[in-house]
């Protein structure tokens, strides 16, 4: 079965209400990263892109309502700070992915530390999204326990609590019951459309 964008969309609007060629372009990106993988997992995907990006579903900057001189002042990580659809921050972090991207062909080795903000273009952001939720990049978790396998149901929905925990995968707890709210969106208009 080839997935319904049509009904996807329509599930989505519904609940989310009219979106811009923006939000969508950014969804299309996420749902091309997500490609195989299980309905709870994309659905989360989508949600928390959907909060850590304002509703923008457009790669950030971390702290974008400030200036970079701030960022340059403020942060310990600069000039690795966050950037992407989730903020993939340090240097360490910034390595890992460009190994990732590499190996994935979507860049060459080097490049996304020659030039950080390729972290900003939508779809290396969706990939080291997916590669980070999927390997526990983002919680601050050296040990990497905070993954979507962790966290959520590899076939069939999720429920309310996993959701919820699977905030834990980006940044404890914090936003999660609002979070858990937009993944049964997502995940009803990624249902509607066919997603396996």
């Amino acid at each position: 079965m080839t997935f319904d964008k049509g009904a996807f969309y329509e599930t989505v609007r519904k609940r989310l209400g009219r979106l811009s060629t923006m939000q969508v372009e950014g969804i299309e990106a996420i749902l091309a990263a997500m490609e195989g993988a299980p309905l709870a997992y994309t659905s989360y995907a989508l949600a928390t892109a959907w909060k850590e990006t304002n509703k923008t579903m457009q790669p950030v900057h971390e702290a974008y309502w400030l200036s970079e001189n701030w960022r340059r002042n403020n942060l310990r990580y600069y000039p690795h700070y966050g950037r992407g659809l989730v903020q993939i921050t340090w240097p360490e972090n910034y390595e890992k992915a460009d190994k990732e991207l590499a190996d994935a062909g979507l860049i060459k080795r080097g490049e996304l530390l020659a030039n950080l903000d390729l972290a900003m273009r939508p779809d290396i952001a969706a990939f080291i999204m997916r590669k980070g939720m999927e390997e526990g990049w983002f919680s601050g978790d050296k040990k990497g326990r905070h993954t979507f396998a962790r966290h959520l149901p590899a076939k069939g929905v999720a429920t309310k609590a996993q959701y919820i925990q699977a905030r834990r995968i980006i940044n404890l707890l914090d936003d999660a019951e609002e979070i858990e709210g937009f993944a049964q969106v997502f995940e009803r208009g990624l249902r509607d459309g066919g997603w396996e």
